[in-house]
């Protein structure tokens, strides 16, 4: 789980700064990965070495708005909902954190690793060592 911590000024002039969650369970990305042909990983691979910027732009969005929810009082659940990303996304934290993906990759690339879980990322990081992607499986129909 990736806690940010954004500073921003609200639609009546007030400074206000909160705490934002971004997830991924291990179902999510197992199902974004087979859910795409040659599987997510590879695809966002294939629009970084293609340099498609929008096509870039167009994931990340999709990974921030699909990672974010609310973290139970007793830590139990990590709530997602279309009416929470819906009011996120109307808050300016939001084209703050939007922003700060879209033109900083250290950040972008902090964020990914730190929304998937633990091991998954750990997992990810020695493959990315070796010339792979993710250690997400692979969708070879």
């Amino acid at each position: 789980m990736y806690k940010k911590t954004i500073t921003y000024e609200d639609y009546n002039g007030n400074k206000r700064t909160e705490d934002f969650y971004f997830a991924l369970s291990k179902a999510e990305i197992t199902e974004m990965q087979l859910g795409v042909e040659g599987g997510f990983a590879a695809m966002i691979d294939k629009i970084i070495k293609a340099q498609d910027t929008p096509a870039l732009i167009k994931i990340f969005k999709e990974l921030l708005l699909k990672s974010y929810g609310v973290k139970s009082d007793d830590g139990r659940r990590f709530i997602k909902s279309d009416k929470l990303v819906e009011e996120f996304t109307q808050t300016p934290a939001y084209s703050e954190i939007y922003m700060a993906l879209a033109t900083d990759e250290k950040q972008a690339s902090a964020f990914i690793k730190n929304i998937m879980p633990a091991d998954l990322a750990a997992k990810a990081a020695e493959l990315e060592k070796n010339g792979g992607v993710t250690g997400l499986p692979s969708n070879t129909n």
